[in-house]
């Protein structure tokens, strides 16, 4: 299947320090587009990939799991390592989760983690049904486009494949069991509104990694998708400043141009 338009992976090469950006699930790189963007504009190196099964029609995504996302990601980091003298991991939702786990199996080669609305587990009744509903029952209603701003959007699927959302729940206890060997400096962004993943699970993130330098900031005008919404700027700015600080040579190597 093609790539839904404003759907493809976006990859820019700048100066020695690289971020890879992790989109969530059923999403696709345009929530993340913008901060790529912004991190490019200011001469980094940035990789934002576009995970197996996403991007195209919720069909495919049944056909993917866990282990497929993770690999893609790996991937990019190994990549982007060879390449830049620093690097840092970041996405949104299970983007988060992703990153996440990307620092705590790669230790020191990660320089720093930021995160935005973390998911660390699915929550309610539908965490105990998935194992069987989802031999029964295809797919679920969807969970894109939770944003506050107006006429700001996700390019996400409508539907929830449920084979896909079982192979999500076991990849959240895989890093949940590997949070504490999280040591890297973090950045935790959260929305107080978000009625996709609730504050519960940032709250799990800061109480079990084992990271020292951690800032926790509160997007207090956007939803879930808050890297379209209200508090956008204020995640690209602050992210920016967080990578600046560990890695003092960005922004001395001149302002890069394109994509």
């Amino acid at each position: 299947m093609p790539v839904l338009p404003g759907a493809e992976p976006f990859r820019h090469e700048g100066g020695e320090v690289g971020v890879l950006l992790c989109h969530g699930f059923t999403g696709s790189p345009q929530s993340l587009r913008p901060w790529a963007e912004f991190l490019a504009e200011r001469g980094l190196t940035v990789s934002l990939p576009l995970l197996p099964g996403h991007g195209t029609r919720w069909e495919d995504m049944q056909l993917t799991g866990w282990q497929d996302w993770y690999a893609e990601v790996d991937r990019e980091l190994r990549a982007l390592r060879r390449r830049s003298a620093r690097v840092f991991v970041a996405g949104m939702s299970m983007g988060g989760a992703l990153a996440l786990r990307l620092a705590a199996r790669h230790g020191d080669a990660v320089d720093g983690v930021v995160v935005v609305n973390p998911a660390n587990r699915v929550h309610g009744l539908s965490s105990y049904v998935l194992p069987v509903a989802r031999h029964l029952v295809r797919s679920t209603r969807g969970i894109a486009s939770d944003i506050a701003k107006e006429g700001s959007t996700e390019l996400g699927y409508d539907r929830v494949p449920l084979h896909a959302a079982h192979s999500l729940r076991s990849f959240f206890r895989v890093v949940d069991g590997e949070l504490p060997q999280v040591t890297q400096p973090l950045l935790l962004l959260r929305s107080p509104q978000d009625h996709v993943v609730p504050p519960a699970d940032s709250a799990r993130v800061l109480s079990r990694v084992s990271s020292v330098d951690v800032t926790e900031i509160l997007l207090e005008h956007s939803y879930h998708v808050a890297t379209l919404d209200h508090d956008a700027d204020r995640i690209f700015e602050e992210s920016f400043a967080f990578i600046g600080r560990l890695a003092p040579s960005v922004g001395k190597e001149g302002t890069a141009a394109g994509g």
